[in-house]
């Protein structure tokens, strides 16, 4: 065989392996992107998972417990934002799967306390839903009541504190302001619903303007003597355009929940709590991974959430 056609040989050879090679790889890519893209979208969408950081639903969720969201529990709607990136979208349903229900464990974005039109920095929380829209949240020597029906803690839930702050000890840190509302004596207190009118004035303006600056996403509520005006007209009411919920933690002596700051509006919801699906203690660090893999909790790992 001539040495020309040897070396063509060769290269045919070559040219193959690599052809070979290359669609080989490019399969590969194509398979990993679908898998990832298939994972965001779930992430997004459906399912999500969350790192518990303190101790205010003790003992129903405890501080280095991670947890799987539901987050089609009550919609399926447009991501919020993209994973990684934590770029904002825009949100919107497309299909109501159902609405939270007293005593659901939920996860949603912190509105923010009743000076800051959105919280900073941008925070999860999780807590039980103690109020639906319209109900009237009523707490007697720290009993909660709806609607006056007695409503029980959760059974893993605590009264850390065996005292109890008298009827008419008004705390300052409570929602709304001088109403003479403490953690254990609180209400009652209505949770607004979408369409409910609000008188306004400037005696009560206070309790509502972030609340409604919030559902216009900007500033939009100003105040000029006692004349209340919204995007620079005069107001008397206001109808409301979402529905709202009351939450506390378990851990009730131990929970910055509505009674300090308010509501929480439906498409600030992320999803239901479901499962837990592994528990250590997360302070420790990887360096000592010994230490933390004995802080392991392994009969809280694949415990439902209720």
């Amino acid at each position: 065989m001539e040495p020309d056609n040897i070396n063509s040989d060769i290269q045919a050879k070559s040219s193959k392996k690599y052809g070979a090679l290359f669609l080989w790889l490019k399969g590969r890519t194509v398979t990993l992107l679908y898998a990832l893209l298939v994972a965001l979208t779930i992430k997004m969408i459906f399912i999500d998972a969350f790192k518990i950081p303190t101790g205010s639903m003790e003992n129903t969720l405890m501080p280095g417990d991670f947890i799987i969201v539901n987050k089609a529990a009550y919609n399926i709607a447009t991501p919020k934002s993209i994973p990684v990136f934590n770029f904002d979208l825009p949100w919107f349903k497309i299909i109501k799967t159902g609405s939270p229900k007293i005593n659901d464990v939920i996860v949603f974005e912190f509105p923010g306390y009743i000076t800051e039109l959105k919280a900073k920095p941008k925070l999860n929380y999780v807590k039980r839903v103690c109020g639906l829209p319209g109900d009237s949240v009523w707490i007697i020597n720290k009993q909660l009541y709806v609607n006056r029906t007695f409503v029980k803690l959760a059974p893993s839930g605590s009264h850390g504190d065996t005292t109890c702050k008298p009827l008419g000890e008004s705390d300052p840190n409570m929602f709304p302001e001088n109403m003479g509302y403490n953690c254990d004596n609180y209400g009652p207190i209505r949770v607004p619903k979408k369409g409910d009118v609000i008188s306004l004035d400037y005696k009560n303006i206070k309790n509502w303007e972030m609340l409604i600056n919030r559902e216009f996403g900007k500033k939009v509520i100003s105040v000029e003597g006692t004349v209340i005006n919204l995007n620079g007209k005069p107001i008397r009411e206001y109808t409301l355009k979402r529905d709202y919920y009351f939450v506390m933690g378990d851990n009730r002596d131990n929970s910055l929940d509505s009674r300090y700051w308010g509501f929480v509006a439906e498409n600030k919801i992320l999803g239901k709590a479901m499962l837990i699906y592994w528990s250590w203690d997360s302070d420790i660090s990887f360096k000592r991974i010994k230490e933390l893999y004995l802080s392991i909790k392994s009969d809280r790992i694949f415990k439902i959430i209720k």
